[in-house]
This record gives structure tokens, sequence and C-alpha cells, in this order.
């Protein structure tokens, strides 16, 4: 402070600095918000792609199979509980397999669906296709699953294949 100068006007020399200061920390959160709405947008429109699941579709699922299906529990720092059911699905056909979405049912005690859940298990243009005749292990993640299932194995179909 310069001699015969308040603390008033030197503090008023200082608000357009904190102000300033206060305007770039909140153009930075706003930017950082954008780009993460942005990555996550293209990360669901990547995962909105639809496979095929015609007639020849089809008829390769049938060769297709899920076993050694295990279910786990867990509950993150923020009391979020996850489901997953993992297990081994085997390609016994002829061809590979580029792509594969299943759908995953649970069912209550009357034998009525009361989840249903679509996933990639082998995502496009993300995981390495599974070839002819080879196996490997699977992991679907759910983020809740209703206390009317009936506690056990939920039913997993073949719904989308992009065969190579």
């Amino acid at each position: 402070m310069e001699p015969g100068e308040s603390s008033y006007s030197a503090e008023r020399r200082r608000f357009p600095v904190a102000f300033l200061a206060g305007a770039i920390v909140m153009a930075l959160l706003f930017g950082g918000f954008y780009l993460l709405t942005r990555i996550l947008a293209s990360h669901d429109s990547a995962t909105a792609v639809k496979l095929p699941f015609g007639a020849a579709e089809q008829a390769y699922a049938e060769r297709i199979h899920f076993n050694e299906l295990h279910m786990s529990r867990s509950t993150n720092m923020i009391k979020q509980e996850f489901t997953y059911v993992t297990g081994i699905m085997s390609n016994d056909g002829v061809q590979a397999i580029a792509a594969m979405e299943v759908t995953v049912e649970f069912r209550n005690g009357l034998n009525q669906v009361i989840l249903r859940d679509s996933q990639f298990v082998i995502a496009p243009h993300g995981d390495p296709p599974l070839n002819a005749g080879l196996s490997r292990e699977f992991q679907v993640t759910l983020e809740h699953v209703p206390a009317e299932w009936n506690q056990e194995y939920p039913s997993i179909r073949v719904t989308g294949l992009l065969l190579q």
C-alpha cells in the first residue's frame, strides 16, 4: 500500500485480478465439463451400434455357448451396487466372431422377466475377434438387479453378431 492510500482502494485495485482469476478457473471447469460430455457422448454412440441378427446370424448363434457362469456383487465408494456375471464364451462354429452383443435376463419367482439388459461381450472395433473353435472369458456388469430376482443365474442369449 502506498503512502496516503486507504486499504479500501488497495482492495479495490486487487478486485479485477481476483475476478479475472475466478473467471479463468470457471472457464477451465466449464471447458473440462464440455470435453468430458463430448467424450462420453462419443462412447455412448459407439455402444449404440446395432449389430445384425438376421437368419444367418441366428443360425450361427446356436454354435455359441456360455459356460462356467459366476456372479458377484460389489459396492463402490458412493454406495452404488454392481452385479457382475462372468463366464466362458465358446465359438464352436467355423467363422471368427468380430463383434457380439448378448441380452441378459433376470427372472422373479413366477419366471417373469424383471430385468433385461443388452451389452457387448465382443465390442466392435475394440476387442480382438473370437476365432472359430476358441473360448474366452466374458463379463457383463449390471448396475441394479431388482430384489424380486429369484436368485438363479440369468439367461444369456446372443442378440447381435458380426462374423468375419
